[in-house]
């Protein structure tokens, strides 16, 4: 047997980090570590997706090929969305279920109004803006996840997503804000949202994952309730 091998044998293997949950001891698994990185990728491509089509439509506001090739990025962007509310670590189970709730119907709305008018997708809702009533609702999910960082890990540039998302959305619905303020916050949501997906990646996974005993206490308690039942 070869030095080198002996070594490998030799060599102690690493103990998992045990944490100490506010329900007792937890540890983090690579399952745990691949759904954090499989949540912030799915962050990152909607970024990128919003960020593209923002530069575009505020590069050419009126040219129709742009304005269609905002479809294929919207969606890029809703799949990526899907993604992070599947792989998204939230304790209230009823919260997580909302988001996602959110989302579809959202989704349906939009395969909807893209199917209704033969004008492309992102011009029909520009100029009939109460599309936004059903199509929000996708938006309604990312505020959610903005708010779950804001609240969780303080994060400066979701405290103002949080707001200015709804702001520019509800601004555009009930025709509040000229379009070059709607154009300044547009832009700046899509920085924003660039600026959180580009920390996240560079954030440590476990305060992502939380405490996990947390989970475990509410499914238990959540089984009980449907045991006694």
């Amino acid at each position: 047997m070869s030095t080198q091998r002996a070594s490998q044998i030799a060599e102690p293997i690493a103990e998992p980090t045990v944490y100490k949950g506010q329900f007792g001891e937890f540890t983090i698994t690579q399952a745990d570590r691949r759904g954090v990185i499989i949540y912030r990728a799915g962050l990152m491509v909607a970024a990128l997706c919003f960020a593209i089509g923002t530069g575009l439509v505020l590069w050419q506001p009126e040219n129709s090929v742009v304005l269609r090739a905002l479809t294929p990025l919207y969606t890029g962007f809703t799949a990526a969305l899907a993604v992070s509310l599947l792989t998204i670590h939230i304790y209230m189970a009823s919260l997580h279920r909302t988001l996602q709730a959110f989302w579809l119907i959202g989704v349906i709305a939009s395969v909807v109004v893209a199917h209704s008018s033969p004008e492309p997708f992102a011009a029909t809702v520009y100029q009939h803006p109460v599309t936004i009533l059903g199509v929000g609702f996708v938006f309604a999910a990312l505020t959610g996840i903005f708010f779950k960082e804001a609240f969780c890990f303080d994060r400066l540039e979701t405290k103002f997503l949080t707001p200015l998302v709804p702001l520019l959305l509800l601004g555009h619905l009930f025709g509040l804000m000229p379009t070059a303020v709607e154009q300044v916050l547009l832009a700046g949501w899509a920085i924003l949202f660039l600026v959180f997906a580009g920390r996240k990646v560079i954030q440590a996974i476990p305060p992502d994952i939380g405490d996990k005993s947390v989970f475990e206490y509410l499914h238990q308690q959540r089984s009980l309730k449907t045991a006694e039942n």
